[in-house]
């Protein structure tokens, strides 16, 4: 008699080879993985452990087993992630959001406010900062750059898939080197790149081997060349009195403070994650 893999058997056999291969969370994958298989949400799976698979739910999920087994991420084998409870599109072309980065959405709508605002977004990758920003206010535009295309194509489709597409357009560029000189924004914001060279080479193999490397790599020893060329560069673009948010890793912003600070600027601030490590460079012009 051929052996009977159900919900169950399938999730502890999943979950303890993933723990062998050194997984950080083993349950939640095989989890995530075995309900993008039978097209459910995770809890259904709890609610129907004794479910046999059939040889065609066996054979997919085998195939995605092996691929995580290989450090594939589990979000680019579904093809998608959360993010500001919003679902995202996702392929190896953009990098994988990440909940830090909802810091820098909460200041964005903050400062936004209630008012009409024509918002930057520099680098949008899977467009996750943009659509959360004009799905949460309507009031909002945004204009959203990034130099790949296979990312643009990616991001257009999550505008769609939000209901936003009206609100946001996207152009192809190197961070806002092609915007025509009457373009001013009340709010520029991005997640650049900033990884080091050095901290590239300690990345888990998640990260290194299957995430974008131009959206990874920063430049130069401390990972901060793209994140100078957006603050030499965001007062050509900025409203007077207009906010500047940046993402930065959790080294950088003393050296940002020490380079930058100051210089007719009304504020200089950095904003903690929920790790307490400061995340987000808030920087605000003058007013006219």
């Amino acid at each position: 008699m051929e052996e009977q893999w159900t919900i169950l058997k399938v999730l502890q056999w999943t979950t303890s080879y993933f723990a062998g291969k050194g997984m950080a969370q083993p349950r939640a994958d095989a989890e995530v993985l075995l309900a993008h298989v039978l097209g459910v949400e995770r809890i259904q799976l709890y609610l129907n452990f004794e479910k046999p698979l059939g040889a065609g739910e066996l054979a997919k999920f085998r195939e995605f087993v092996k691929r995580r087994a290989a450090f594939e991420p589990t979000q680019y084998i579904v093809g998608k992630q959360e993010f500001w409870s919003l679902e995202f599109e996702l392929s190896p072309a953009v990098l994988i959001p990440r909940p830090e980065t909802e810091i820098l959405v909460e200041k964005a709508l903050a400062l936004a406010g209630e008012e009409p605002a024509l918002v930057l977004d520099i680098g949008t990758g899977s467009g996750a900062i943009a659509v959360a920003l004009a799905h949460e206010r309507p009031q909002v535009r945004v204009i959203a750059t990034d130099k790949s295309f296979a990312a643009i194509r990616v991001a257009r489709k999550n505008a769609l898939r939000h209901g936003v597409a009206d609100r946001v357009s996207f152009a192809a560029m190197d961070l806002m080197d092609a915007l025509a000189p009457e373009h001013r924004f009340d709010i520029v914001v991005s997640n650049p790149p900033y990884v080091s060279e050095t901290e590239f080479l300690d990345l888990a193999p998640e990260i290194a081997n299957y995430e974008p490397h131009g959206a990874l790599r920063g430049g130069g020893a401390q990972g901060l060349s793209v994140v100078r060329r957006i603050l030499e560069g965001f007062r050509n673009i900025l409203k007077p009195g207009g906010s500047l948010l940046v993402e930065i890793g959790h080294d950088q912003a003393e050296v940002l403070d020490s380079e930058f600070s100051g210089a007719s600027l009304e504020k200089f601030e950095f904003i903690r994650d929920y790790s307490g490590i400061k995340r987000v460079l808030h920087v605000k012009t003058a007013g006219a």
